[in-house]
């Protein structure tokens, strides 16, 4: 069933927004392909080097002149609050325009992408009246203090493969810290975000409090991590700009940043394991997104005694899958986000098989009803640990297995990648799972589930190169405020 006729969501051209309205950009123009068909879903202009720059200061004169960083803690939180319920209540035209433009399908975006963006945003609303400082201990004739203050201006980047989650993991703690931001949404998916800008204005958060600047990486990314009034950056992406990000903060401030990165993450699945959960969910963690999540569960380390048997459950839930449009209310995997990145992933899986893996199912293109970039859900067996299949991110629907005789080996193959952003274990016995927690290196560990929940209070990031600090939780929020102190004689 098809939930809406694609050729009717058209987004406007003017998908700058700076200083509270839409503004068309002077810069290079993009063509915006729909991933699930390949038809052309709206021309981008990008913003060029000077509305970028006015974004940025725009961004700052509103932060301050608003009174947003000054302005009564709880005040801040019921705008905040605001605009999350008139996010949840445009879920009619939100979805679809995510769903047309992203890997992400109607009823993902409906029953948990809208949902959990909104709550994000009330979460960290909450935070906005409930830290401010600390009372120091020193001798009795001194006060001793510290308090907290936003930067000013926070330049966020957010990636294509969750665009509006992604998205209200950066605004909702720097908002509430007080900030302004400045966010430029992939070039790939960039006009949801557009509409959450709106939003804002619509309830009433001040105008320039949020831009959003559209470009590539390159140019627009680059300038607005370099920009000086930018006091701190927010990415989410791949572990190479993630570096290129951290050079250009160090140079031009040095400034902060938050940087969730590649992953390459085990799950690790023990004989004592309940095998046909573990199966379900190691085969989910792959295929969520057509495998386009940081997080994805994208290497099987199985005990040698439960390998068959894991392989063969995994292997029919891959082929249970039906690919199609986003827009249609049967497909369970949707497709690539671009050709250029189907290509990768195919560059990498035939690679792996020209060196001795074996495609247990899977390997190669599918085909769907539609045109469009869909790529098989693929089992790759017969990897040997250094293969660029096991150490490189492949970033789509992509497994790859190895068995393992004891812990020992089962943790020196899950730490054997230059990644440490998750980790799944899968077990029966407490006392494994523990031990398991304590020796795998990585930010966040799973057990006996896998992925992301609506606890916003556990904050998330990756070890190694999969990142430096922490989105959600605690840490995120106080991550968006600089810590002043005070000594005081009395």
């Amino acid at each position: 069933m098809t939930a809406f006729d694609p050729a009717l969501i058209r987004p406007a051209l003017n998908a700058n927004f700076i200083g509270g309205k839409a503004v068309l950009g002077q810069g290079r123009c993009f063509d915006v392909l729909r991933p699930s068909d390949g038809g052309l879903l709206g021309e981008l202009r990008s913003a060029d080097a000077t509305q970028l720059a006015e974004a940025v200061e725009n961004a700052a004169h509103a932060q301050k002149a608003s009174g947003w960083g000054t302005m009564e803690p709880r005040g801040r939180m019921r705008l905040l609050r605001r605009w999350a319920d008139l996010i949840e209540a445009d879920a009619d035209y939100l979805a679809p325009l995510e769903a047309v433009g992203s890997s992400r399908t109607m009823a993902e975006i409906r029953a948990w992408d809208l949902p959990y963006t909104a709550e994000c945003i009330r979460f960290f609303a909450e935070f906005a009246d409930k830290h401010g400082g600390e009372i120091g201990a020193t001798t009795p004739d001194k006060l001793g203090f510290t308090l907290t203050e936003p930067y000013g201006v926070v330049g966020a980047i957010a990636p294509w493969n969750l665009p509006l989650v992604m998205a209200a993991w950066k605004l909702g703690p720097a908002l509430a810290a007080g900030n302004a931001v400045v966010l430029k949404p992939s070039e790939l998916t960039p006009f949801s975000v557009v509409r959450l800008a709106e939003l804002a204005i619509a309830a009433g958060i001040p105008a320039g409090v949020f831009n959003v600047v559209q470009g590539g990486g390159a140019d627009i990314g680059d300038a607005l991590v370099r920009h000086e009034r930018v006091g701190k950056v927010s990415f989410t992406g791949s572990t190479r700009t993630g570096q290129a990000i951290m050079a250009a903060c160090a140079q031009t401030g040095p400034k902060p940043s938050t940087l969730e990165l590649g992953g390459k993450s085990p799950q690790l699945v023990f004989a004592d394991a309940d095998l046909a959960k573990a199966s379900a969910l190691v085969a989910r963690a792959i295929t969520l997104n057509a495998g386009q999540v940081c997080v994805a569960g994208s290497r099987l380390l199985v005990h040698e005694k439960a390998r068959d048997e894991v392989v063969d459950r995994i292997s029919a839930a891959f082929n249970a899958h039906t690919l199609g449009t986003t827009w249609d209310g049967g497909t369970t995997m949707g497709p690539i986000i671009s050709e250029g990145q189907l290509a990768t992933i195919d560059g990498m899986v035939q690679r792996a098989r020209a060196a001795g893996a074996e495609a247990v199912i899977g390997g190669g293109r599918a085909t769907a009803p539609q045109a469009g970039s869909y790529y098989q859900p693929t089992l790759l067996a017969g990897v040997a640990a250094d293969s660029e299949a096991v150490q490189g991110e492949i970033f789509g629907p992509v497994l790859t297995v190895q068995s393992f005789a004891d812990e020992d080996e089962a943790y020196a193959l899950a730490n054997g990648t230059r990644y440490g952003l998750a980790a799944g274990v899968h077990t029966s016995d407490i006392s494994r799972a523990l031990r398991a927690v304590r020796s795998l290196e990585a930010g966040t560990i799973w057990v006996n589930r896998y992925g992301r929940s609506d606890d916003f209070i556990l904050p998330t990031g990756g070890f190694k190169q999969s990142g430096v600090g922490k989105d959600l939780g605690r840490d995120a929020y106080l991550a968006s405020c600089k810590v002043k102190t005070a000594l005081i004689q009395t």
